[in-house]
């Protein structure tokens, strides 16, 4: 048995050192109503040290309740599942839960180390779509949902109120056109006004959610008539090195291994929805200038905090940031978080996500214990999770006070989540390679030619070559390039000659 044992982790260690590892509230449930297996203790394992206070309290909470001592213990990140594998097999040491990101699932459950959970539980009545997505490999959830990220869109608040404030001051102050005679229309447009029966913080709100850009086209008419105060340098910058800040532009039309991201047969990478997304992508490193080389997310999320930019796109770790910053005295905005504005009125976007997950180990002899304890961890505990992490948890029964929080739990329910599939574990390097190719100028339908072909390769084996799709004169737009410079020059001019 030992022999057979030894030959198995040989070859779930040929499996998984062949693929380098991707890296990249208020409602509390019933108590679980349940029998707990009579085992004496169980050991979890997780790598982010912003867990450990959670870790340390669900497990005593646990312990408390059902009798089970539960071991929680930080490990190194850098080959995680390796040493999943190796502690499994060679010692006593093994976890017989541990913690990992759901694009790792499939090497996991292949190599034994993911154990099939109860559908009962990792279902529509505790968790979302994307997070059912996320955990689903070959028809059958292999692990638990724990908490998530994804991107939004971040803005200042505080410039938006100021806008809107200043339209609504100007158009009180403007005395009515007393040789306007057309008392009919007049009338009409009081009664079409939405605003006539508002109080003034109403009309204020009112201007907000009206300026807030539902398309991309919406949000370029912004930046071209914006007064920006002097400390804003551009109205939207992001991190356009990272592929997770720039994929909510292909989300919705690349599909890498079907709606489980689990499927070899599926992959669709190369067709003419991504390339006109990619155009538009191409087209704002024109209309929203800014240098490329120095950028990084850090960066544009420092730049955010002291007012330089109206809109960003972030993840929900920006939440803590910007608290931070309020709390000591370096960030003095209020902000928000909504979704990812539209394309066009014909294309959406969807943004990305990564779920971290937890995992009964295959290998343990303590499943249904383990399995009793991740449900009590991602369920019973995740009203919990939030105010002792900063993690937004992936069970859906969880609703928080913060809005900007809430909103990203509503953007990361109609998420794209990463997919698990081996083949393509290298999908998302070859991804930021194209993205940075495209935003550089190089031929959008040529890159994403190469993309689809190189990760079809790697999928299929065999040598592919795909038609060219030429994008019909058409289909290209001509953008009005925003030169934020030349609007204050121009405006400058009008007031010298008014003068």
């Amino acid at each position: 048995m030992d022999t057979i044992k030894r030959v198995v982790s040989a070859l779930v260690c040929i499996v998984i050192a062949g693929w380098a590892v991707f890296t990249a509230a208020t409602a509390t449930p019933a108590k679980l109503e349940e029998e707990v297996p009579s085992n004496d203790s169980l050991v979890i394992w997780y790598t982010d040290d912003s867990l450990s206070d959670f870790m340390e309290a669900a497990c005593v909470a646990y312990n408390e309740m059902y009798g089970v001592r539960v071991v929680p213990k930080l490990q190194s990140g850098d080959e995680y599942l390796e040493q999943v594998n190796k502690a499994s097999i060679e010692d006593d040491s093994m976890p017989d839960l541990y913690v990992i990101t759901n694009d790792m699932l499939e090497r996991a459950y292949l190599g034994g180390l993911a154990h099939i959970v109860d559908t009962d539980v990792v279902n529509q009545n505790h968790f979302s779509t994307a997070a059912l997505q996320s955990v689903t490999y070959r028809g059958n959830p292999v692990a638990y949902p724990f908490y998530f990220e994804t991107s939004a869109l971040l803005y200042n608040r505080t410039y938006l109120f100021n806008m809107a404030q200043n339209q609504i001051m100007a158009e009180d102050s403007t005395e009515p056109d007393e040789e306007n005679t057309e008392d009919d229309e007049a009338d009409e447009e009081v009664l079409d006004n939405p605003e006539a029966d508002m109080t003034p913080e109403e009309r204020i709100e009112y201007r907000i959610q009206q300026s807030l850009p539902d398309t991309f086209d919406e949000l370029m008419e912004f930046a071209d008539t914006y007064d920006a105060p002097m400390d804003v340098e551009t109205v939207f910058k992001w991190d356009v090195k990272d592929i997770f800040y720039n994929y909510f532009f292909v989300g919705n039309y690349i599909n890498i291994g079907g709606e489980n991201g689990d499927d070899p047969s599926v992959i669709d990478i190369y067709n003419m929805d991504t390339i006109t997304a990619l155009t538009l992508y191409q087209d704002l490193n024109q209309f929203f200038s800014f240098d490329y080389e120095d950028i990084s997310y850090e960066s544009v999320l420092k730049e955010f905090i002291e007012g330089k930019m109206v809109f960003t796109t972030a993840t929900s770790d920006a939440i803590k940031v910007l608290e931070q910053a309020k709390a000591d005295g370096e960030f003095e905005y209020e902000y928000g978080v909504m979704r990812l504005p539209k394309l066009s009125e014909n294309l959406t976007t969807r943004s990305m996500s990564v779920t971290n997950t937890v995992v009964v180990n295959g290998y343990s002899e303590k499943k249904e214990t383990a399995a009793s304890f991740a449900k009590f961890l991602t369920i019973y505990k995740a009203p919990d999770l939030y105010n002792m992490s900063g993690k937004l948890s992936a069970c859906n029964t969880v609703t928080y006070e913060d809005a900007a929080a809430q909103e990203f739990v509503n953007v990361y329910a109609d998420s794209k989540p990463v997919p698990k599939m081996m083949a393509t574990s290298n999908y998302w390097l070859q991804a930021e390679i194209t993205f940075s190719n495209i935003w550089a100028g190089k031929n959008v339908s040529e890159q994403l030619k190469q993309l689809s072909e190189q990760i079809k390769e790697q999928v299929t084996g065999m040598d592919i070559s795909e038609d060219y799709i030429d994008v019909p004169a058409e289909e290209k737009e001509e953008i009005q390039y925003y030169d934020e410079d030349a609007e204050r020059e121009a405006a400058q001019g009008e007031g010298e000659e008014d003068n």
